[in-house]
């Protein structure tokens, strides 16, 4: 699944939720998905940045969710992760043995783990807490182009 298919997967108010959670820690990142769902829906971006958050949100989704904005969509849960869920990357990462720094994988592309490995590993990760964010983070995890998991897949598209 790439980083587009899981914004078009995503319910809208989870979406939001997302959001406004890269808005508050990282509004920058945020004004720059605003300002590429404008452009995507050939708008002017002072008047998108002026809707409700709920539309504004709901506008930067279905802009997420094109093909053509796949690079943004990968920025966006690459950010979320990094900057808002940090804790939770960093658990997921420690507990597959993967070398990183505060969530940054210092090797370009981790080989995947063995079968019962990742299968131990995604279920203990999964089951606790029903944070849907989990669920999430690894369907991202998956998403990037330098994880190449076949296993990793099977499961995100199974579940």
């Amino acid at each position: 699944m790439k980083a587009y298919q899981i914004f078009a997967s995503m319910d809208p108010d989870r979406c939001e939720a997302f959001f406004r959670e890269i808005a508050e820690n990282s509004p920058g990142a945020f004004t720059q998905a605003v300002y590429a769902a404008a452009a995507a829906f050939k708008s002017r971006p002072k008047a998108v940045i002026k809707l409700p958050f709920g539309k504004r949100a709901s506008m930067v989704r279905r802009a997420l969710a094109r093909v053509s904005s796949n690079v943004v969509a990968e920025e966006m849960l690459a950010i979320y992760f990094l900057e808002c869920k940090q804790d939770m990357l960093v658990e997921w990462l420690d507990m597959l043995g993967i070398e990183h720094e505060e969530g940054s994988l210092k090797e370009n592309n981790p080989a995947e783990p063995a079968k019962d490995k990742l299968e131990a590993t995604i279920k203990d990760f999964c089951g606790k807490d029903n944070d849907p964010d989990r669920g999430l983070l690894l369907k991202a995890f998956a998403s990037q182009d330098a994880i190449d998991w076949p296993l990793l897949d099977a499961y995100n598209e199974a579940g």
